[in-house]
């Protein structure tokens, strides 16, 4: 069994002219998401459990609300691909839980992906939770949806 849970950075600053994508930081709005969705998964989370981020300054500040140790991954900056998630995590042959914190519209697409949604890409809010498990039933792997959460609903 494998968990993957995949975060959404909160709501960022807009970017302004010239300005590096990857630079932009959270609002104030946002600190206040990161810090209340950061709260619920603490609660929520196993122990061993492993967490890579985005280098981007968002994704940084986001995952730093757990209050857990993370690893920054080159691999989830904006533009990934949700085979970049998939491998990075190692999905599904890995054991215990892997949070993930990126960007719209890579977790979107790897959800579709795990879920088999036509679209290829699903909407994920800012500061949004989805909390996937591959499981394997009668000789035949699944995947499981367990819960969204969003930070307006904590």
């Amino acid at each position: 069994m494998m968990d993957l849970i995949l975060w959404r950075h909160a709501e960022a600053e807009e970017a302004a002219d010239g300005m590096d994508d990857v630079a932009r930081a959270l609002t104030p709005r946002g600190e206040k998401q990161a810090e209340r969705m950061g709260a619920w998964l603490d609660r929520q989370l196993p122990q061993g459990l492993r967490v890579f981020a985005s280098p981007a300054r968002r994704t940084e500040q986001t995952a730093q609300a757990l209050g857990r140790k993370f690893k920054l991954r080159a691999e989830l900056l904006p533009g990934a691909s949700a085979q970049d998630v998939l491998e990075l995590a190692r999905w599904p042959e890995a054991r215990g839980a892997v949070l993930i914190v990126g960007h719209q519209p890579t977790l979107g697409q790897t959800i579709a992906e795990l879920m088999g949604l036509r679209s290829g890409e699903c909407s994920v809010r800012k500061g949004a939770v989805w909390w996937l498990r591959y499981r394997e039933r009668q000789e035949r792997g699944e995947t499981v949806l367990l819960t969204v959460q969003s930070p307006e609903f904590l």
